[in-house]
């Protein structure tokens, strides 16, 4: 059977193919521009932006920022506070047979009398027994810091330690935690290779694995140098050492607390994560010393798993909330654990006071009175620019959209509507 021949009525071209009917161009509108509109936004911020109203709103601010600023600087300057580097106590303190002046570049202080010396000194003992936060003994090193508080210290008495060139804010190490195992579900090894533990997981001896607990760099690498309460050397009388109290009881936010809660896990199911072996060395138990830390209660670790933004961070230790520490010379214990030479940080400990503004920064109050200040200079200078040579304001009725030219004997009438010139090819 042979191909039936293409008759002449089938033709083939694009516009067969072509069913839809062609819809109409759609033209450019050619009406007027609003200009009523425009007159009108013009004519209503006419009034409002002019020298009389624009000049007295820089004044204005000028009297109010300045001031607030004085008020924060003020609030500031009543914080009393020292500080204290320690980085390098046990390489370059002497042994605790004498004490040595601390650096002046290690030590800072704010009192009242700004020539009060806090005279700093230190010394060190090595290889001598220290506790770890589980009760644990093992052999470690010391740092006694001795300082002079020339001022009394009122209630609240806070006490932190402070780090730096420590990157907390980095992407990968504040993501790595686990927040349902903190939580205190009991998540598998393989639910935590899923999570944003990278890279700290568990170990997998066989099949089944054991996940960190917690798991995650931000708990692996918590601070874990410890803090004796400082001693009162000169009291009054009898004379001999007092212990100001302070307590690591208060220290972390309420909302952090809420984050925590007691583990499901068996402590055969889970192994502590790398750098806590010196704390557990033959892993968890179910009992005693060596038991899974309870993180619902544990401040210090809830304290540290709150990342900081900058690389320069404090981080609240203790407090005591009743008592005045007494002007004196007083007396630190720090077991010397955490390493920050090799990262090429410092680590310092901080003892501050703080106002109903919160802690020492002069920051806050330098920007106001700037501000302040700034808004001043410049309502001063605008206003003799005013006086001195006024500027006209302008007449919105001399705008180019309420110009209309004149009509062309061959243009059409929109031209007179629109205010356009006629193009070649407009009907």
């Amino acid at each position: 059977m042979s191909d039936t021949p293409r008759g002449v009525e089938h033709t083939d071209s694009i516009d067969s193919h072509d069913s839809a009917p062609k819809q109409p161009e759609k033209t450019k509108s050619r009406r007027p521009p609003n200009t009523a509109f425009r007159q009108q936004r013009l004519k209503a911020w006419q009034p409002i932006l002019t020298p009389k109203t624009v000049l007295p709103l820089f004044f204005t601010i000028g009297i109010i920022f300045a001031p607030i600023g004085g008020l924060l600087l003020y609030a500031s300057s009543l914080v009393r506070e020292i500080k204290l580097d320690y980085t390098n106590c046990i390489n370059d303190a002497p042994d605790f047979t004498t004490f040595a002046d601390m650096p002046g570049s290690a030590v800072e202080s704010a009192f009242k009398n700004a020539n009060s010396s806090v005279r700093a000194q230190w010394a060190r003992k090595k290889d001598v027994n220290v506790t770890l936060h589980n009760g644990r003994e093992i052999k470690g090193n010391q740092c006694v810091l001795q300082f002079t508080i020339p001022e009394d210290m009122g209630a609240p008495v806070l006490f932190y330690y402070q780090l730096t060139n420590f990157y907390q804010n980095h992407r990968r190490y504040a993501e790595s935690c686990d927040l349902q195992q903190l939580k205190g579900d009991a998540r598998s090894y393989s639910d935590i290779t899923g999570s944003k533990c990278t890279p700290l997981y568990g170990i997998k001896p066989n099949d089944t694995g054991k996940p960190y607990y917690p798991c995650g760099l931000i708990a692996n690498s918590m601070f874990n140098d410890s803090f004796s309460s400082p001693a009162w050397q000169n009291p009054p009388n009898d004379g001999k050492a007092r212990t100001y109290n302070m307590t690591d009881k208060g220290i972390a936010w309420d909302s952090d607390k809420d984050l925590y809660g007691p583990t499901k896990y068996k402590a055969s199911d889970i192994v502590p994560p790398p750098n806590w072996a010196i704390a557990y060395p033959d892993g968890y138990t179910t009992d005693g010393m060596y038991r899974p830390p309870d993180l619902q209660n544990w401040e210090a670790f809830q304290v540290w798993m709150r990342t900081a933004g900058l690389p320069t961070f404090s981080k609240l230790a203790m407090r005591n909330d009743q008592d005045t520490m007494v002007s004196g010379i007083y007396q630190i214990t720090i077991d010397d654990h955490f390493p920050t030479i090799e990262y090429k940080g410092t680590k310092s400990i901080l003892l501050t006071t703080r106002t109903v503004m919160g802690g020492r920064n002069n920051f806050l109050g330098i920007a106001y009175i700037t501000v302040g200040g700034v808004c001043i200079i410049l309502g001063a200078i605008f206003t003799a620019t005013h006086l001195l040579k006024p500027r006209k304001l302008g007449d919105h009725t001399h705008l180019t959209w309420n110009k209309v030219p004149a009509s062309k004997p061959s243009g059409p009438s929109t031209a007179m509507a629109s205010g356009r010139e006629t193009r070649p090819g407009d009907a």
